[in-house]
């Protein structure tokens, strides 16, 4: 049950998701050891095999179709990966960006043939993807986007720059947002594929150094005269991309509520393994009522967070998770992610500044959960405008 003590929903507690939790757990077990996410921290990026090592696994395309070799499950499989990232401290593998977030802008916009050319090879592991939204003059207002797409024969040519993209250094297939016609403003985006190893004039610039979650490559990506067949539009024609994207951004902040929730358990485990073990002044810090006391209010707010984010899951599975909704549970969870792994941090002392211990390395990877995704200032707009 964990230390929230909460059950899984009646969604969640079925066998065959049970299974699939505890092999996913041995699997990182096996292939994400402290050592090995030590050595990508280093690194600055996953080792790329990885990849392939989940596909062959069935970790990747979890959720799409078995006709494009798929598993054919649904968003309650992304979530146990998810969830056993966190709570088993697995940092900078950007499986769920590839599976739960690019991978479905292909199945639902991609024509049948873009899903045959695409999708088997994301679900073996051949091609590790990205979305390119922000710019360095475009984040949380994604109509401000300047890169553009012009039509010239059957190709589009592509210019601007990306900036914070996940997967950056290692993505080979790249979901761009674009501009096709400059003049429409949100309507005139789009969304356009692009095989980085099939272009020119497509470059990677610097593998960002972030204040955490340094163990994801995080890019600079440059699109200079890039020519890619116009077949490489998702969807039926041009200017669908910001309706594209504002579909999928509830699922999308859920996944950082869910990613939130599990580092929220991860930090509260640690410590009071912790504070049950260390001594001050001749008892236990657990003894000590301050402790208690906060311990007590992080479980309880930890609790609140998990049953609304299992809610918030569920009306997602039925298709009736709304924008503001899905922007509550990100901005609510992301804050709660920050102030409890302080909290926590605390009772470690001066041991939790140290980044071998799990509450240091947390207390930094967190912090960039409140900006993306669209930050949580764009998050309450979105609320209040339900008012």
């Amino acid at each position: 049950m964990g230390v929230l003590n909460v059950e899984k929903p009646a969604f969640m507690d079925i066998e065959e998701l049970n299974i699939f939790e505890a092999a996913v757990g041995r699997f990182f077990d096996d292939h994400a050891t402290p050592a090995d996410v030590q050595r990508w921290r280093d690194n600055g990026v996953v080792d790329r095999k990885l990849w392939n090592i989940a596909g062959e696994a069935g970790l990747l395309g979890v959720s799409l179709p078995e006709e494009y070799g798929g598993s054919g499950g649904d968003f309650r499989h992304e979530v146990v990966i998810m969830e056993q990232m966190g709570l088993k401290g697995v940092e900078g593998f950007g499986i769920t960006l590839h599976n739960a977030i690019v991978a479905p802008y292909i199945n639902h916009y991609g024509s049948e043939e873009q899903k045959q050319r695409w999708l088997p090879r994301i679900i073996s592991g051949e091609l590790v993807t990205a979305i390119a939204m922000t710019e360095p003059g475009a984040g949380s207002d994604l109509q401000g986007v300047k890169t553009t797409a012009k039509k010239d024969g059957n190709h589009y040519v592509i210019n601007g720059q990306k900036t914070f993209i996940t997967n950056g250094q290692t993505a080979n297939l790249i979901c761009v947002v674009c501009k096709t016609d400059p003049t429409l403003g949100s309507k005139g985006t789009s969304l356009i594929m692009v095989e980085t190893d099939e272009v020119e004039g497509f470059e990677r610039g610097r593998n960002l150094h972030k204040v955490g979650q340094e163990s994801q490559d995080t890019s600079e990506l440059f699109f200079n005269d890039v020519r890619v067949p116009t077949s490489n539009l998702l969807g039926a024609e041009e200017g669908k991309g910001f309706v594209q994207l504002m579909q999928q951004l509830p699922q999308e902040r859920l996944i950082i509520a869910i990613q939130g929730l599990a580092m929220i358990e991860r930090a509260l485990q640690v410590t009071i393994d912790y504070v049950k073990d260390r001594k001050a002044f001749g008892q236990r810090i657990i003894d000590f009522q301050n402790t208690q006391f906060k311990l007590a209010e992080a479980k309880t707010e930890a609790t609140v967070a998990k049953v609304f984010v299992n809610h918030c899951t569920d009306l997602l599975m039925a298709g009736k998770l709304d924008a503001a909704t899905a922007s509550m549970a990100k901005y609510w969870v992301s804050d709660l992610q920050c102030k409890i792994v302080d909290e926590c941090l605390q009772l470690f002392g001066g041991y939790g500044y140290m980044t071998e211990y799990p509450i240091g390395q947390m207390y930094k990877d967190a912090r960039i959960q409140r900006i993306y995704g669209g930050a949580n200032e764009i998050m309450k707009v979105l609320i209040a405008r339900t008012l």
